[in-house]
This record gives C-alpha cells, structure tokens and sequence, in this order.
C-alpha cells in the first residue's frame, strides 16, 4: 500500500469539466408546453433560512426552460423515511423524489417509482451523455432492478476506498514511514509514537459511530443486516459477518489499541467527530472514505493529511443506489417530471442555484468555476448553503468553492473509471420477505456493534455472545435470503 497525500480542506472538487454541460435535450420548447407545477422532495441535514428565495429562483429558471414552477419540499433526514411513506400512500402529489437511502428495492416492490427507460430514452438523453462522458454508464446499470431503471444515481465519484488520514505534520516531525501500512497492524508502531510524545492528542478518533464502521468493509464485502459476501472468489456465498476470522482479528487489534491508550476511553458515549477533533488538534488520524475526502462536507480541518490505502478500491451497488432520483406514482406530469430530473444533470445554472443559492446575495464568483462566500458570510452563518452537493445531480457541474483542488473532478472521474467493480454490483435486496427478523437482528447489534468496533468490549468473551444472540434473533433466515435473491440474480446475469 502506497500512502497518498492531499490538503484535505481543498478535497472537493476539481476542474470544471462541462462533459455534463450537454443540451437538455427536452423536446419541445417552454413556450409549447403547457404550464405545471411540479413538486420536488429531498431530505436535508439542516434548515436553510433562504430555501424560500432560493424556491422562487428556482422555478424562474425552470419555467424558462420547460415552463414548469417548482415547489420544492426539503425535509430532515430524521423524518424522511416516514414523510416519504406518508406522502406517497397518501397519494400526495409528488413528481420528483430522491430515492435510495438503504429502501430501494423495498420502494419498487410497493410500487412506489415509475419506470424511467422509456422516459429517459423520450426526455432524459442528456442524463445518458452525461454518465456517457463522467463515470460510465455501467454505474447507471448499477441501479436496474429486474432489468429495469426506477432510480437515477447521481453522477459522482462512485468508488469507496476506506482509509485512516493521518496529520502530515505530525509524521514529518517524528520522520515515520507510513509508506509501508499493509493493514491495521502496522499502524501500532506509529500510534505508539504518537501516544509517547503527543499526550495530548489522540492517536485515533472515529468516523461515525465506531473505528471500524468505515473499516470494516476492507476485509469483506457487506450486505447490510449483519451479513456479508464470501472472500471466496469461486463462489458467491452469503456469510454471517461477525462470525468471519477476518473481521473478529480487526476487533482484536481495535481492543489492543483500546487498552493501550490510542482510542479515547470516552469513544462511545462522545459525539465528537474525528473531523472536529483533527480540527481542534485533538486527534493525530480517523478513518474515511476516499469518496468523502474529495466532497467539502467531509472535513474543514485544514490539516494537510497522509492516507493509508488499506484494500483496492471497489465500486459496489450500496454507493450507487444511497442517493438517487425517482419519478413518483403520484407524479402528475411523468414527461415533465423527467425534463425536470433531465436538468438536474445537464444545466449549470440549475445545479448551483440548488447547492449555492443566490449569486451576490449566498455567494460570489472568483472565477467563472470558483466561487466564495460574500464578505461577512461564511459556512455557519449562511442562509443558504445545504452542503449536499452529492445530491442534487451531477456533482461535476457544481463550481468549485475557493481554494479547493482544481483538480478534483478530473481525479474523481478517473478514479471511479479504474476502480474495481463488485462481482455483484447490480444486485438489489429485497427485504420484505425478512423484515421481522431484520428488526430483531438490528436490535442485537445496536446493542453490541459500536462497543466492540471502539475496542470497549473483548471480543474473545463478546463475539460468542453477540452471535448467539443474532442467531436467536433470525440472522439465519436473512443469510437464507440474500443466498437465495443473491443466486437468482446471478443465474439472470448469466442468460
């Protein structure tokens, strides 16, 4: 493994490349069509005082373009599920919805998203030439269920390589040697270093919940529910995931750096991020996900970082489906719903009015590509500024924010392109058929997962435990289930 360097508070994006500045390709001008309004829902992490002005602005520019007004309809991520099911049985009208976030197969088997091929192949070709010129348009494929496309992924880096970023300066002061990490083991030598002569910094902090919630995926493929995909390359096996030797020596090193002093005693109970703590010089290194560092919402820190690549970085379905857009069974105008989605592909104009707002008033140009908060104004005290460029579309259109890597776009195409597919990227799980079970097993590892990922508990006497008690609660049954999805999808791929 080969450690890479980069200024982590520049690690957005790079260089506009306008590959997904084609026409719109809607047919019809806006004068010839007939007006609509189109309601258009997504979750969001905070309120944005302005989201009002920004809606006016917004359906300006697309009744210019397809003559349709917009209503647009955010709402938090603690209550999307349920508003999502609330509106879409209510028969609500919405027509344009993001999709995904860990529901989708279950969404399209209540029939809750339309069919887009034909409606992308009549109004959407710009979508196509998009995924066509960025990151292929395999990852398009990634979402089809049955064959069949409900959900448009958003075009952005797709690959996930999760990796520890370690404080550049911090190395170069103690003359350490990160070039030769092959996996958490290696990185004992350097934490002790840390522990030694930084008393006051923590050799690693957490991402998310635990240390290993990024990692873990480094020594399997996971499906989510507990379970996970084989490491055996002749066969596509369905496997408990704590039960795999893999996994249970990562609990084993985590505990070691627990007891030695490298993780804070804290951990558990601390809601302080490894970013925060890395910006307030409290933490040498935390875990992350490549495609996190090259998005501006994933650290501010400013510190310049070294990250350890612990595994070749995989492109798996969970990345491409996670966020996406769908047309709704309640849409009033599936035509104009998919011009609409059509824009939010293709159009500068559109994309940065959703992830910026308003030019002079949220934000001004420094280029014709880079922009900047206006004097006075920065990320907390904005009116407008979502930070979920990720999410609305293609991400490659948005303009850079001053002082990122003008590079970013070009380094995210080109690491999604030579990224290592999944050998089941595609394969979408349904989970009806064991929702019981899932509810009881979740409850088993909400309860035993993060102290064991932090180090907290010995997995020597822990693991037995927890498994017996997974199997208590069904897990059996879900790994039954996935084998069984898992093998049909795999004979259709091969007709």
């Amino acid at each position: 493994m080969v450690a890479l360097t980069l200024i982590v508070t520049a690690c957005s994006n790079a260089s506009g490349t306008n590959s997904g500045e084609a026409a719109s390709n809607n047919s019809g001008t806006a004068g010839s069509l007939k007006p609509v309004e189109l309601v258009m829902a997504f979750p969001i992490a905070m309120d944005q005082k302005d989201m009002g002005l920004v809606q006016e602005e917004f359906s300006k520019l697309i009744k210019e373009k397809i003559n349709a007004t917009v209503k647009l309809v955010p709402i938090s991520f603690g209550a999307w599920s349920q508003q999502k099911t609330l509106m879409l049985s209510s028969g609500e009208q919405v027509d344009l919805m993001v999709s995904g976030l860990g529901t989708y197969s279950q969404d399209v088997g209540k029939g809750m998203y339309v069919e887009l091929d034909d409606l992308l192949a009549s109004h959407g070709k710009g979508i196509e030439e998009a995924f066509k010129t960025t990151i292929g348009l395999d990852i398009l494929d990634g979402a089809r269920i049955d064959g069949k496309l409900y959900g448009m992924p958003n075009i952005k880096n797709a690959a996930q390589d999760s990796v520890i970023g370690m404080r550049k300066d911090l190395i170069d002061k103690y003359k350490m040697d990160t070039s030769k990490i092959k996996n958490l083991d290696d990185f004992d030598q350097v934490f002790k270093v840390i522990k030694e002569n930084e008393p006051d910094i923590i050799p690693i902090a957490k991402s998310g919940n635990s240390i290993l919630q990024v990692l873990s995926g480094n020594v399997l493929e996971l499906l989510g529910d507990g379970v996970a995909l084989s490491n055996e390359q002749s066969s596509l096996k369905v496997i408990n995931q704590f039960e795999n030797e893999e996994y249970i020596s990562m609990l084993n090193t985590v505990r070691r750096w627990y007891l030695a002093g490298y993780i804070a005693k804290n951990s558990t109970m601390s809601t302080e991020t490894g970013n925060n703590l890395m910006t307030a010089g409290k933490a040498f290194s935390y875990p992350n996900l490549v495609d996190a560092w090259l998005n501006i919402d994933s650290t501010s820190s400013g510190k310049e970082l070294v990250l350890a690549h612990l595994k070749p970085t995989l492109i798996e379905t969970g990345a491409i489906t996670g966020f996406m857009w769908s047309i709704t069974k309640n849409s009033v105008d599936q035509e104009r719903a998919m011009m609409l989605m059509n824009l939010l592909y293709t159009d500068k104009d559109v994309i940065n009015l959703l992830n910026y707002g308003i030019e002079g008033k949220h934000y001004v140009k420094v280029s014709d590509n880079v922009i900047d908060f206006p004097e006075g104004i920065n990320q907390s005290n904005s009116t407008y500024f979502p930070n979920q460029r990720w999410m609305f579309g293609n991400w490659f259109l948005s303009y850079l924010i001053k002082g990122e890597d003008p590079e970013t776009y070009t380094k995210a195409i080109d690491y999604t392109k030579k990224a290592t597919r999944s050998r089941i990227l595609g394969f979408n799980f349904d989970s009806e058929p064991v929702r019981t079970e899932i509810a009881a097993v979740t409850n088993v590892i909400n309860q035993y997962l993060v102290p064991l990922e932090t180090g907290v508990l010995d997995p020597v006497t822990t693991v037995p435990l927890f498994n017996n008690q997974l199997k208590d609660a069904g897990i059996d049954k879900i790994i039954a289930e996935k084998q069984r999805q898992l093998d049909i999808w795999s004979a259709s791929q091969k007709q």
